[in-house]
């Protein structure tokens, strides 16, 4: 063992590097030197050794324009305009001002969202404790350089690479990078990986690798070059689009030849007419509503203090059914207080010993601060040794030379790891425990800390019970109404927890937690995956949990396909938080939690969740209405081409009378129905249930259209324009009754919205110039009056197939 060197009292909070704490020459450390001058610094950023990784919150300004503007949609769009543009006339090129502010509007939506993103990003980074001229002062990650001299204790994340100089007692957990579940003892001259994290002890390094030289950033290089977030969202309208493409590529070509020969040879009116074809099978505004429906979700997220680190974390918290809460920090606060002292032993200096343990660690956790606070250490008494707490032992130790100058070991943790099964303090330790109490055991032992540290199973055999520490949690007062609300919505909870298991039962029993009156001690859980699943998937309340068996309960319910949500703050949830679907970290946590997690609650408030979840519920929820919307329109513009082609007519329509249908009955309502409240839970199988819904809407539609057309052409008899605004007729009567039916169930603005659609397209149908403008002009009465009864009858076939496709899904969530 080291000698207890003392430094700065605990990590200084300085909010900027220029705010430091002074340490006098003499109380400085002697390893870790007066560390780097101002010039030494400036030096080193001047040659480029400086941590310069950028942060990957979100995207720069270039790459969230190359993102909007450089996409497939519109490079499909902006080819047909250019064409349009050479053939004229100009109101036919409507659709390319469309593309454009569609674009503009995702750019400058995304650009608020990068912008709270990095606002919540730097309030909360890791901002490591560094040594510059004999001060200790926190800086950003991105000021850390070559030969810096960074502090580490339990929890801290390493940023950068370097080598060891000082070690109290000092493991590191590399099993992020290494996958080695066991912590590694660190001694002076031992190399430091960054993406590892402290979880016992104190220490020095001395940084050797920086930015994209480090090696946790050359992982990070690797996993944004070769793979992709994971988002059933994206990846849907990914496939959706893929296909479309294929598609229009034929038709393109069958349309222009065909359009060519029926205008006899008159190629701009063939080109119009192609083009006309083409532009209801492109889902334009499907991509960038779903960007603006996450950069929004971002913005008010960020608005409620909750940093998200990968945008589809949003989509992924709508889909879990699952969510594994820690204890500690958050069902209960983090602070604590020490509700009683029970003496086991006469005559031990209780108060004394208590006191002079609690300045042996330099970092306490919470227990142990909760013991600082309120006994203070005595005078004349020094540590001669210590023992940092850890979670995988579950005790903490040092050994004390009090006044008198008598010498003795003491430890301090959970009773039942320290004690034999069956001691008589044990019975008292969990009649503490079942009324929500955390019961530390304070004894003494005759071994030395070194001999224990090699072998923490030694304790149970070796200590002598002194006292028991009561100390009360308090419950965080947001805890019931959000795991009520989990419950309401069909999500699982699961507390797993390094306490005892009937402290954590008791806990989770005053929050009215289902199955919390029958807690499980983690230590009698089997090993083997199937059996360990099933013991997971029957309980719901587990202590005494070490931190690779929770990471071991996160696999054993994905193993189930379980979608799993895991939320924890100290470095004994790490490994669990990495394997999750989503991982969610208190802002008050460990650095090394939140740099794992995916959502970071900043203001630690865990009724945060709900607005999380209900956020992912818009999203996913939204964005299905509005492609429903938009692939009917590419259905029907599919089999609309077809049907020409073959039967060799006019193409029924021209790209103006297009735009201003898709227009009103899809790219302005999708647009306010996209950023919608929408509580609806999160379903699998994006792809399928919007095609179930589009192909025979668009089906509908089409043969609606095709149908009124050829009644025009009857009883027109050549009149192309009178024949065109017949088909426009019908198309945007039945286009604006599916939107009735996706807008559902109505609201006021809802109402309002499909209500002032069909008004627009009344007002164009009456307004001379916009007749003329559009091209669109009823002329008689029996044909328009047969388009009306028409779309009518596709409506009603319409609420029938919707009305089947509702009894389906309601049978399927029974049947779930």
């Amino acid at each position: 063992m080291t000698e207890r060197l003392d430094t700065a009292d605990g990590p200084v909070g300085s909010p900027a590097p220029a705010e430091a704490v002074a340490v006098a020459p003499d109380d400085r450390p002697p390893e870790r030197g007066a560390g780097l001058s101002a010039a030494e610094v400036a030096a080193r950023v001047e040659a480029g050794q400086v941590n310069d990784v950028p942060s990957r919150s979100s995207r720069s300004l270039g790459e969230i324009v190359r993102a909007n503007l450089f996409t497939r949609i519109n490079a499909i769009i902006g080819v047909l305009f250019v064409i349009i543009m050479i053939v004229g006339p100009v109101q036919d090129g409507l659709f390319g001002g469309v593309i454009l502010a569609n674009t503009v509007i995702g750019i400058i939506q995304e650009l608020r969202a990068k912008r709270t993103l990095d606002q919540l990003a730097i309030v909360g980074e890791t901002r490591p404790s560094v040594w510059r001229d004999g001060r200790l002062a926190e800086i950003a990650p991105s000021e850390v350089v070559i030969d810096d001299i960074i502090e580490i204790g339990p929890g801290d994340k390493i940023v950068v690479d370097g080598r060891t100089v000082a070690s109290d007692n000092l493991e590191v957990d590399e099993s992020l990078l290494t996958g080695e579940a066991d912590p590694v003892v660190k001694e002076p001259g031992d190399p430091v990986m960054s993406g590892s994290f402290v979880v016992a002890g104190t220490g020095a390094f001395a940084t050797t690798r920086v930015g994209r030289d480090a090696y946790a950033a050359q992982l990070a290089e690797e996993a944004k070059r070769f793979t992709l977030v994971d988002s059933e969202l994206r990846q849907g309208i990914s496939t959706i689009l893929k296909y479309v493409t294929y598609v229009i590529i034929p038709a393109g070509i069958a349309l222009i030849i065909s359009q060519f020969m029926i205008n006899d040879g008159d190629l701009p009116e063939a080109v119009r007419r192609m083009v006309g074809g083409l532009v209801p099978m492109v889902p334009e505004g499907l991509v960038l509503l779903t960007s603006i429906a996450f950069a929004v979700g971002v913005v008010r997220l960020g608005q409620k203090q909750c940093l998200v680190q990968e945008l589809p974390a949003i989509e992924g918290l709508a889909r879990v059914d699952t969510v594994c809460l820690d204890k500690t920090g958050t069902l209960t606060q983090a602070a604590m207080d020490v509700e009683e002292v029970r003496a086991v032993e006469d005559g031990v200096p209780l108060e004394d010993v208590l006191g002079a343990l609690g300045t042996a660690d330099e970092r306490p956790n919470a227990s142990l601060q909760a013991v600082i606070d309120r006994f203070p250490a005595p005078d004349g008494w020094t540590v001669r040794a210590g023992a940092p707490f850890s979670s995988a032992r579950k005790w903490s130790g040092a050994t004390l030379t009090d006044a008198s100058g008598t010498t003795a070991t003491w430890l301090l943790g959970a009773p039942d790891v320290l004690l034999p099964a069956g001691h008589p303090v044990l019975a008292d330790a969990d009649s503490y425990g079942s009324r929500g109490l955390r019961v530390l055991l304070l004894a003494r032992t005759g071994d030395d800390l070194d001999t224990l540290l090699a072998d923490p199973g030694r304790a149970s055999g070796s200590a002598t019970a002194a006292a028991l520490v009561v100390i009360k949690q308090r419950i965080r007062p947001e805890a019931h109404e959000t795991l009520r609300y989990f419950a309401d919505q069909g999500v699982d909870s699961k507390v797993i927890s390094g306490d005892n298991a009937l402290s954590v039962g008791a806990v989770a029993r005053g929050l009215d937690l289902p199955g919390a009156e029958h807690p499980v001690d983690a230590r009698s859980l089997p090993q083997e995956k199937e059996e360990l699943a099933d013991a997971v998937e029957a309980n719901s309340v587990f202590g005494r949990v070490g931190p690779q068996q929770k990471r071991d309960m996160v696999g054993a319910l994905q193993s189930r396909g379980h979608t799993v949500a895991m939320t924890g703050d100290g470095v004994n949830d790490v490994l669990a938080l990495k394997d999750a679907d989503i991982a969610v970290a208190m802002g008050s946590g460990s650095p090394a939690s939140r740099g794992v997690a995916q959502i970071v609650l900043l203001n630690n408030s865990f009724s945060s969740l709900p607005s999380v979840v209900a956020e992912g519920r818009r999203v996913i929820g939204n964005i299905e209405r509005v492609a429903n919307l938009f692939l009917t329109k590419t259905v029907y513009g599919a089999l609309l081409a077809v049907v020409v082609v073959l039967t060799q007519v006019p193409y029924p329509f021209l790209p103006r009378h297009l735009t201003l249908i898709g227009s009103l009955t899809i790219g302005i309502p999708a647009f306010f129905l996209a950023l919608a409240p929408n509580a609806e839970r999160a379903k699998s199988d994006f792809v399928g249930r919007v095609l179930r819904f589009a192909v025979p809407a668009g089906a509908l539609a089409a043969a609606a259209t095709i149908g009124s057309y050829f009644m025009a052409r009857a009883v027109y008899d050549g009149d192309l324009e009178a024949e065109t605004s017949i088909a426009c007729l019908t198309l945007f009567l039945v286009a604006l009754w599916a939107l009735a039916v996706i807008a559902r169930p109505y609201t006021w603005w809802r109402v309002l919205l499909v209500a002032g659609m069909g008004l627009a397209f009344v007002t164009v149908l009456a307004v001379p110039f916009l007749q003329e403008f559009f091209q669109i002009e009823l002329v008689g009465v029996q044909a328009p009056w047969t388009a009306v009864a028409v779309a009518a009858a596709a409506g009603a076939a319409l609420e029938i197939i919707w009305s089947v496709l509702r009894r389906r899904a309601r049978q399927e969530e029974a049947a779930a």
